[in-house]
């Protein structure tokens, strides 16, 4: 099993991904699925690899992608928007291989900690997010659209002064990130 951070390459075979794990989610609301299936869009998912490709972590089994976890940077912290395992990999140890492949990435300094909501009914993402260290802080109720979700979070050791600015860098920012790492600015 291996880590590796997404090309241009895999954009449309993850976005194909992420809407059919939205969309056949039991966890979720039809507004909400509506919703992510809108927010989490092809011009996102570059967004999110121009500030740094491995915000979009695919997880590979013998050379195959078999899962991913799209993340992105919130006001010093790593807001992880989607984790999930593709359907022919489901039988596999690939979820707990990336929960620690994640970890072991974005606890680099950068960051004050990771954090995600989950539906309280996800009993499977609860117990493998409690396995590798998260903390159930709350449950938000009502927080998303009606629904209640249950926030946890997993500190990290932030070293860098810096923080990182949002996911919404555009077409400008896309050309510029790509400009300079070709000219190695």
């Amino acid at each position: 099993m291996t880590v590796r951070a997404a090309t241009p390459a895999d954009i449309d075979m993850i976005h194909a991904q992420l809407m059919d794990v939205i969309q056949t989610s039991p966890h979720y609301s039809d507004r909400f699925k509506v919703h992510e299936m809108g927010r989490l869009n092809k011009t996102f998912l570059r967004n999110l690899m121009a500030l740094d490709p491995w915000h979009i972590m695919i997880m590979q089994s013998d050379g195959k992608p078999g899962g991913a976890m799209v993340s992105g940077p919130e006001c010093g912290a790593i807001f992880r928007y989607w984790s999930w395992v593709f359907p022919d990999f489901r039988d596999t140890k690939l979820g707990m291989f990336g929960m620690r492949a994640f970890d072991a990435h974005w606890d680099n300094g950068r960051f004050h900690k990771a954090y995600t909501f989950v539906r309280p009914e996800n009993a499977v993402a609860l117990l493998l997010l409690r396995r590798y260290g998260y903390k159930e802080v709350c449950v938000l109720e009502k927080h998303i659209f009606g629904q209640d979700y249950v926030f946890v979070e997993k500190p990290y050791t932030k070293v860098s002064d810096d923080y990182d600015s949002g996911v919404n860098i555009g077409r400008l920012g896309r050309l510029r990130k790509r400009f300079e790492s070709l000219v190695g600015a």
